[in-house]
Parts: C-alpha cells; sequence; structure tokens
C-alpha cells in the first residue's frame, strides 16, 4: 500500500510531539495546580482560562499559532520557526492543561481536612506537607487527568499535518483526499493504538499509586519510557541530507509532489513530503526554507500573498511575481509547468441545458435559487469576492467541502454549482459545464514550480527540475488527476506521478 512505508517515521514524529506536549502540559498544571487548590482567585482565572481553550476547536488554535509566531519572528528580526514543531507543540500544550489542571486541583481540595490537621499537628512544613501527605493522596486523582489529555493529545496530533509537522495525520489527510480508505483506516488505527497503549501503561501506574504498590508503578513507568524510546527510534537514526518537498491538500497537488520526488531521487537526492498544507501557509513555509519545493498558481499569489486586484496577461502576471517574490522573499521561480488550474464556477450540465446557463451573468440570474458548494478555501478567498461583485451573485446558501466531496456534492444534488478547478478531470467525467467569465473577474492560475531562497543558488537542483516546465498540458493533467479521484480502478498519486513522468521522457 502506497505511503504505509512512510509509517514508522511518521510514528516516531507523533511520539516526539504527544509527549514534548505532555510534558511540557505537566510542568505548567502540575505547580499551577497547587496553587490554585491554595487560592480561590488563581482556580478560577487558571481553569477559566483552560476550560476556554477547550472551546477552540484544535484545528483552530493551531493556525492561531502560525500568525503569531511569525508575528513575532518578524518583531525581534527571525529565529522563530512558525511552521511545523512549535506551534505543533505549544497548541497541543494548551489543549493538556485542562484535565491536568482540574484533576489536581480536585485531588488537592477533595483531601479529608482532618487528615491535614494532622499533618499540621505534627509540625509538618509546607513543602513536607505537600510531599509526604497531599501529593500521595491526591495522586490517583491527578493521574485520571493525565490519562485523559494524553488521549487527547495523541489524538489531536493528527491535526499538526495541517501546520507542516509530520505525523499520522499525514495518513489520514492524504488518504481522505485521494479517496484511499486503507491510508485512512491505517492511520486512524495507529493513532487510536497509540492512544490505548500510552493509556493503559498510564492506567497501570495510576493502580500502582491507587494499590500503594511501587512495582507496579515503576513497572508502568519503565514500559511507558521504553515504549516511547521504542517509538522515536527510526527519528533518532542519522539522516542523510532531505528535501522537503510541499503540497496542498488536493489530488493535483499530492502528484505533482510526487512527480517532482521522482525526479531528485532519480538525481539521488532523499526525499520527505509535507502535504496538506493550505495556501497561507505553503509560501511562508517555502520562503522560511522548511520547504524546498512545490507547485503553486499564479493567481493564488497574485491575489492572496501580493494583494493584487487588477488582472495583467497571464505571462506579465509570471514575469511580476518572479520578480516579487525574489525581491521579498528570496524565492525562486523556475517557470511555469504548461497548464492552468484555475477557479472555475461549474454546474450539473442538465441543469446549464434546462437553465440556459452558459456564462456567470446567467448564473447570476439564477442563483438566488441555488446552494453553491465550494473548496475550504474559496469563500473566504479574494477571488470569490472579486466574482461575487462583479457578477452580482447570490445564492440561496453555500456550503464548505473538501474538494473531493465538493464533487460528491454536486453529483448527489446536495449543491447545485461548485467552484470547480479547470484541470480537474472530473468536470468532464461528471458532464459538468464551466461557465465563462466574460468580465475577466478570475485571474491566471498557471501552475508554477517555486524554490526555496536556499535552492536558489544550487544549479545542479534547478537542473533537476527545470525540464519539467513547459511540458505538461492540461489534458495529461486532468487524466492524471482523474485517475487518482475516480471511484473505480483508482490509482495512487504516486502511480499517477510514474504515469505523467513516462509521457515527458
Amino acid at each position: 500500500m502506497a505511503g504505509l512505508d512512510r509509517l514508522p517515521q511518521l510514528l516516531a514524529s507523533h511520539i516526539l510531539l504527544a509527549a514534548c506536549a505532555l510534558a511540557l502540559g505537566l510542568l505548567v498544571s502540575l505547580p499551577l495546580s497547587v496553587w490554585a487548590a491554595r487560592n480561590r482567585t488563581v482556580a478560577r482565572i487558571a481553569l477559566g482560562f483552560a476550560s476556554l481553550v477547550q472551546t477552540i476547536p484544535a484545528l483552530a488554535l493551531l493556525a492561531l499559532f502560525y500568525p503569531l509566531l511569525l508575528a513575532l519572528s518578524v518583531l525581534i528580526g527571525g529565529g522563530i520557526p512558525a511552521l511545523g514543531f512549535l506551534p505543533s507543540l505549544l497548541a497541543l500544550t494548551l489543549y493538556a492543561l485542562l484535565p491536568i489542571l482540574r484533576n489536581g486541583v480536585a485531588g488537592l481540595t477533595g483531601i479529608d481536612p482532618a487528615i491535614i490537621e494532622a499533618a499540621d499537628g505534627v509540625g509538618m512544613t509546607a513543602a513536607q506537607k505537600l510531599r509526604l501527605v497531599e501529593a500521595p493522596l491526591a495522586a490517583p486523582v491527578v493521574m485520571a487527568g493525565i490519562r485523559t489529555a494524553a488521549v487527547w493529545t495523541i489524538g489531536a496530533a493528527t491535526l499538526s499535518t495541517t501546520v507542516g509537522y509530520p505525523g499520522l495525520g499525514d495518513l489520514i489527510f492524504a488518504g481522505l483526499q485521494t479517496q484511499d480508505w486503507a491510508l485512512v483506516t491505517t492511520g486512524c488505527l495507529a493513532a487510536a493504538a497509540l492512544a490505548l497503549a500510552a493509556d493503559s501503561l498510564l492506567g497501570l501506574i495510576e493502580h500502582g499509586i491507587k494499590a500503594r504498590k511501587r512495582l507496579w508503578t515503576w513497572t508502568g513507568l519503565a514500559l511507558l519510557l521504553a515504549g516511547t524510546a521504542a517509538g522515536l527510534a527510526p527519528s533518532l537514526m542519522p539522516q542523510r541530507p532531505v528535501i522537503t518537498i510541499g503540497a496542498k491538500n488536493f489530488s493535483e497537488q499530492y502528484i505533482l509532489a510526487r512527480l517532482i520526488g521522482r525526479r531528485l531521487e532519480a538525481a539521488g537526492y532523499h526525499v520527505q513530503y509535507r502535504e496538506g498544507l493550505g495556501s497561507a501557509v505553503i509560501f511562508r513555509a517555502l520562503a522560511s526554507g522548511d520547504v524546498d519545493v512545490y507547485v503553486d498558481y499564479a493567481g493564488t499569489l497574485w491575489t492572496n500573498e501580493m494583494k493584487r486586484r487588477d488582472i495583467p496577461p497571464p505571462l506579465m502576471m509570471t514575469r511580476a511575481i518572479a520578480r516579487w517574490a525574489k525581491a521579498e522573499h528570496g524565492v525562486g521561480l523556475i517557470g511555469a509547468l504548461g497548464f492552468e488550474n484555475a477557479y472555475a464556477i461549474a454546474v450539473r450540465g442538465g441543469d446549464a441545458q434546462s437553465l440556459g446557463l452558459k456564462t456567470l451573468d446567467d448564473l447570476a440570474r439564477a442563483a438566488p435559487r441555488m446552494t453553491l458548494g465550494s473548496d475550504l478555501e474559496f469563500l473566504e478567498r479574494p477571488e470569490w469576492a472579486a466574482v461575487r461583485d462583479a457578477y452580482g451573485l447570490h445564492f440561496a446558501a453555500t456550503r464548505s467541502f473538501s474538494p473531493t466531496f465538493m464533487y460528491r456534492a454536486i453529483d448527489s444534488r446536495a449543491v447545485d454549482a461548485i467552484s470547480a478547478f479547470s484541470s480537474d478531470g472530473r468536470i468532464a467525467a461528471q458532464n459538468l459545464v464551466v461557465l465563462a467569465d466574460p468580465r475577466h473577474a478570475i485571474p491566471s492560475y498557471d501552475a508554477l514550480l517555486l524554490i526555496s531562497p536556499k535552492r536558489v543558488g544550487d544549479a545542479r537542483f534547478i537542473a533537476v527540475l527545470k525540464p519539467l516546465t513547459g511540458r505538461i498540458g492540461v489534458e495529461a493533467m486532468r487524466a492524471a488527476n482523474l485517475s487518482v479521484d475516480r471511484d473505480s480502478d483508482k490509482w495512487t498519486p504516486d502511480r499517477a506521478a510514474a504515469w505523467l513522468d513516462a509521457r515527458l521522457r
């Protein structure tokens, strides 16, 4: 099964992140629990903050740390990574606080006052009382909170894929997008098994503490440390210099990433993939050197990164992007791949015929009775605002999906129009009609091959990838995309990339 060769390394990364987040959560929560148990004001503030964090979805919390760390890095002149391990660690640490803190306070405040009075009566200091009386009595309750935090942290760590940190979420997100359910199942089962193993070993420690059996406690702790060390072993082995290839969260990006990887591996490079990244994240990852190479689209860079609203001819746009990327971020543009993947509003062929829909002007008249389905980004992008305002589009409702499920939604009539991609083979396969844009509200979306600042001066690296430019036609890209996205006889992105690579030789 394609992708499973990465399982040991992804599992090691997942364990490292979860273990560090849980350890940092303990380091913060345990002293804070003691303070909060002795001060009601501190308890209200600490528990209120920890509870507030739990109301924020984990995915949103991860995303929020990206702009915060980026702004802090700019403020102090760089040096703080806004992607990958650090934002994932901070977000998951905050998620681990509540169960440990709440159980710690409950355990300490729930001790029989008579026992505390007896400790005071024999002249124990506050430190002695905490170490010899309060901590042992509260430990079982605290351990229950630690077990909950461990399971939560391991589960939430799958979302770290979205901010560029590798983990078991890589398998889940890639499998969801390409409908490779074996990959999804493997990622979910691995995460579940890891959570159950951690919970069982922590449960053994908890039982040892309750029963006052040190052998069980130390056995559980030893097994937990041994299991963590074994899981981390692949990441501790000497690694060759590696090229990191980035990809967004749809099939075409997975295919192109594998195509780039095939060329680099044939040239002797060792590669790894950072997949499932959002448009706002991936370019910053390239500029900071966390990603070495990836494919982006002219219109995305033009509107999202450059904040431009004018729409020049495609060649002028590409040249302007190249100048801006080099001057502002040190990023290199090797060239355009030869096809365009533009946003386009598509409807079912039967609806286009019955409603007389040929252009977006026609759609504007029917839109109040229709539901628009979009990918997860489109409705928040400036391109949608430009199209909406240019044509006066006002739909009865809008719904967002991952790209794969967006096409299923229009096929099942859950939506009436979608923000399709012009290089997607499912447009023809599902008999969809792309509506014309006579007012030219949507910019060009030529696929551009970008490299990080540290690769700009690497002539050998550029020479390996340069033959890809200008060689991939839209029909070939559509065929490769459809081979991955179709329901029967599906190809993996690796196989589609191999087919595409063979056509280019």
